[in-house]
């Protein structure tokens, strides 16, 4: 990604509980608010159970420049998914929830290693289904040492009592906007409230975390993702007017051009194929017009198969990731992720 333009760390005593806390008896972490007990087994529509599972977790450079930096993000994949678009790049975990089970020491324990591994911060991809347990892996992690930034990346389909769980312990949300639109809402991910619900998440995002930058690099605040869908330029200029209307001078905007159809989830009409020439340059004029100027913006690549295969021992190309933990329950594929770990792939892309 190139930029567009680029113009505390909040720590807990070890001991905190958040007030109010779901557990996973009658879940509402997300606000489908299912209500079901998780404890008995995998239910609801995240379709896991109360225990807390892992699918790949190390050091990824294909982030934003302000969070992979120089070192790359320490990213941890959980699966299951509040959202499951029909898009999904990583539907192996939001459809099909692959990954394994994880003790919460075991997740805090990695968490360290990553900042021992030269992380510049501890990037967990969606993981609203798990709050309750990452937010106690969170505190034991900084018990023993943690002290990276953390960032929370999700779909921006979240309930304000679950980031209410959040706030004190998360310093930097990346939050998808998906689309503003009701009814493409609901014919892709079958969620006809996603606008209204992530529109006001967003926006109190912004005002609990205001952009902080200590020598260049961002520690606290927030960066909103777009994807651009092929066929759906109406909805991208949708998003893009409203973010500059209520969230420009708050927070930054990341817009991407990497669709990729997913051939297992049977893509039907524009979603057949990736974005074109014309819709990019059509995006990119009407973001000049807006005089959006900070963020980021993905160039449009040449057709290629960006999709990560988590079934592998490692789901992404040894320059994009250097895996640390493998959602793989093989012995082999643990030690080829330690192999990697301790060899010489971390490059920034």
């Amino acid at each position: 990604m190139r930029p567009i333009t680029t113009s505390l760390d909040a720590r807990l005593p070890h001991a905190y509980v958040p007030k109010g806390m779901n557990n996973y008896r009658n879940c509402t972490l997300c606000p489908r608010e299912c209500r079901v007990d998780r404890c008995c087994g995998p239910s609801g529509f995240c379709g896991q159970s109360a225990d807390l599972r892992l699918a790949w977790a190390g050091l990824h450079f294909g982030e934003e420049p302000s969070i992979s930096g120089e070192k790359g993000s320490g990213t941890i994949f959980f699966p299951g998914c509040t959202l499951k678009c029909s898009f999904c790049q990583n539907y192996q975990l939001s459809h099909h929830g692959f990954g394994r089970p994880i003790s919460i020491g075991e997740l805090a324990r990695i968490m360290v290693r990553l900042q021992r591994e030269g992380a510049e911060n501890i990037n967990l991809v969606s993981g609203s289904h798990f709050t309750h347990s990452i937010v106690e892996a969170i505190g034991q992690a900084k018990k023993e040492g943690l002290s990276l930034p953390i960032v929370w990346n999700s779909s921006g389909y979240e309930s304000i009592d679950t980031l209410e769980m959040l706030f004190e312990q998360v310093d930097i949300f990346l939050p998808d906007l998906k689309t503003l639109d009701q009814e493409l809402s609901e014919e892709l991910f079958k969620c006809g409230d996603y606008p209204e619900v992530a529109a006001e998440a967003l926006k109190e995002i912004a005002t609990r975390k205001e952009e902080r930058r200590v020598g260049g690099k961002l520690k606290q605040g927030m960066i909103v993702r777009h994807l651009v869908l092929p066929g759906h330029l109406e909805s991208s200029l949708q998003v893009l007017s409203w973010f500059k209307e209520a969230l420009y001078d708050k927070c930054l905007l990341s817009l991407m051009f990497q669709y990729t159809p997913v051939s297992p989830l049977k893509p039907m009409g524009s979603l057949n194929r990736r974005v074109n020439r014309a819709e990019y340059e059509a995006v990119l004029g009407y973001l000049e017009r807006l005089n959006i100027e900070r963020g980021f913006i993905q160039e449009l690549e040449a057709e290629q198969d960006v999709l990560p295969g988590f079934e592998k021992g490692n789901p992404f190309p040894l320059a994009l990731a250097k895996p640390l933990w493998l959602g793989v329950a093989d012995a082999a594929a643990d030690a080829a992720a330690d192999a990697a770990a301790d060899g010489s792939s971390d490059r920034r892309i």
